[in-house]
């Protein structure tokens, strides 16, 4: 893809990282079939070509709205895009360097600012358990939408007792094991320990 950055971004790092990568692109498409946003919602700007369009007019001086912020935060960055990318497009280090200069030119309501902070900083937590434990107590005093937010409590089950040659490591992530205790063991697997 041919571009043309804005003067402030052609010598930069970021400018000429990001305009490498603009010019892999060929607008095949082939990345829409992997996107999980683009399958759900069915609009262009919702997938890695659309978003790709808007990252490509920000670096070449047009001015980002409240709307490409909006379409750059809805992508998950799970990166399936580059899986089938016949090019080769580092799509996710493409859309955190469109992220940073849109969250730069492009303010975000108060609220916004608030829940995303609480997010960053509350999840990694190690307050998140005891607060998810929390909430599980009162979930049937909460509002409908909050309580549809707030997992029913469960236990974790019993670990296996039976030893096999073949291991598997799993990582319980930062929140999975306060809101899903035991969440990597099948069905199978608890049926077998009854």
């Amino acid at each position: 893809m041919q571009t043309h950055l804005a003067p402030q971004y052609q010598d930069t790092d970021e400018g000429r990282q990001a305009e490498a990568i603009l010019r892999k692109c060929v607008h095949c498409g082939f990345c829409t079939a992997t996107c999980p946003t683009y399958q759900l919602l069915g609009d262009e700007l919702d997938g890695p070509r659309g978003r790709i369009y808007l990252i490509k007019q920000v670096l070449e001086g047009e001015q980002p709205t409240r709307k490409t912020q909006q379409h750059l935060d809805r992508c998950l960055t799970c990166r399936n895009c580059e899986s089938t990318c016949p090019s080769g497009v580092q799509y996710g280090h493409l859309v955190d360097i469109g992220r940073k200069i849109v969250d730069e030119q492009v303010g975000r309501p108060a609220t916004e600012k608030a829940l995303r902070w609480a997010l960053k900083e509350g999840l990694p937590s190690p307050l998140f358990a005891p607060a998810m434990k929390l909430g599980q107590a009162v979930r049937g005093l909460l509002p409908d939408g909050l309580k549809n937010k707030v997992p029913q409590s469960r236990p974790a089950g019993l670990w296996p007792t039976r030893e096999h040659a073949r291991k598997a490591l799993m990582l319980g992530g930062c929140v999975q094991p306060a809101s899903m205790p035991g969440g990597h063991w099948s069905k199978a697997a608890r049926s077998r320990r009854s």
